[in-house]
């Protein structure tokens, strides 16, 4: 990866790069305002005509003054273009409204990340989630806080969180069930997706989530809806608790974006107890979006910038990990990485351990 080694702005470029970034608080507010009031809406369906302020105005029944600061915001942001006193919308104005991916984003950033983030510093000081104390203040982490958490909330890390993985499950799901596994793990199956998923595919597997109490619920719920009750089996666990062991004979363990929700030595005492749970020749599949594996620079950048929603809000430990880092981890816990495949999805990594 070469995106991080040369300068590539002139200095002109970087001191209008570093206002965008002094500014960015009121960047971000006004152009999620902008897509979530219908102003960018109305003015991409004008198409090439364009809107004046007041035909805006009546459109969107928002205070005339109010939607003037924001197409006038609009327009140094990149959102909006203006000729004749018409607005008409950027590329970059049509991404923020119809893509999935930034509309994921925006919302996890928002309903997520934005006030906590004002515990950054803090966070970094005393490595813990001193963010997440804007939810509420008798969790140590947002994992035992996601069943409690308000439902614009919930939809918004679930919506960022699935964004990134559902669209790989089929596409490692054949990877997995190469070698037919019969006994499958699935830690940290969070709402059983993947569980799901696995079930669906192959009619002999026999699937086991761990995760915390309050996550097993939700995945409870959702496979019975799904009538798969009978072929998967939950075991409730706090995996921080490096005394409580996996169950064990299964030869086939699967961590989807899991680990990253660990630090460095939880990732290692987590590993060490799938080497005891694993049968000799079975497999350990770990899909991780890591960011100096990505084909993209702004995919790099996205994944930096989550790391922070770890350290203020998460956990205060972990991160979106260099692959490096990593693979150090996985073989001080007693595996090789016998496959690594990259760019799965739109972000992701599939390594495949055994023991060595």
């Amino acid at each position: 990866m070469d995106f991080f080694k040369k300068e590539t702005r002139t200095a002109l470029q970087a001191i209008e790069y570093a206002q965008l970034i002094a500014h960015a608080p009121m960047v971000f507010q006004a152009s999620r305002i902008l897509r979530d009031s219908g102003i960018l809406e109305c003015v991409l369906d004008s198409k090439k005509t364009g809107l004046s302020l007041e035909e805006i105005v009546e459109k969107v029944k928002l205070p005339h003054y109010g939607v003037r600061v924001l197409l006038e915001a609009g327009l140094g942001i990149g959102l909006l273009l203006v000729n004749d006193d018409k607005y008409t919308i950027s590329k970059t104005g049509y991404f923020i409204l119809k893509d999935a991916m930034t509309r994921a984003n925006m919302d996890f950033s928002h309903d997520v990340c934005y006030n906590s983030m004002f515990y950054l510093e803090d966070a970094i000081k005393n490595e813990k989630p001193e963010g997440l104390k804007v939810f509420g203040d008798k969790w140590n982490t947002v994992y035992e806080a996601l069943s409690e958490l308000p439902p614009k909330v919930q939809k918004s890390w679930f919506g960022f969180d699935h964004f990134y993985s559902d669209d790989a499950f089929p596409l490692v799901l054949p990877l997995v069930f190469k070698n037919k596994p019969k006994k499958l793990l699935d830690i940290g199956g969070n709402t059983g997706k993947w569980s799901i998923a696995c079930a669906k595919y192959d009619q002999d597997v026999h699937v086991t989530i761990v995760d915390l109490p309050g996550q097993l619920n939700m995945a409870k719920a959702n496979i019975a809806s799904h009538g798969l009750s009978d072929r998967i089996d939950f075991h409730g666990t706090n995996l921080l608790d490096e005394t409580l062991k996996l169950p064990t004979g299964h030869d086939a363990i699967w961590m989807s974006q899991f680990l990253d929700c660990f630090s460095e030595k939880e990732i290692v005492s987590i590993l060490k107890r799938c080497h005891e749970a694993i049968t000799e020749d079975g497999y350990v599949y770990i899909l991780e979006p890591f960011w100096d594996r990505q084909r993209f620079e702004a995919a790099a950048f996205s994944l930096q910038q989550t790391s922070l929603y770890f350290t203020a809000i998460a956990n205060g430990n972990s991160q979106m990990y260099d692959s490096r880092v990593f693979v150090k981890c996985i073989e001080a816990a007693g595996f090789d990485v016998a496959e690594q495949i990259d760019q799965i999805g739109v972000s992701q990594s599939l390594l495949k351990l055994k023991k060595k």
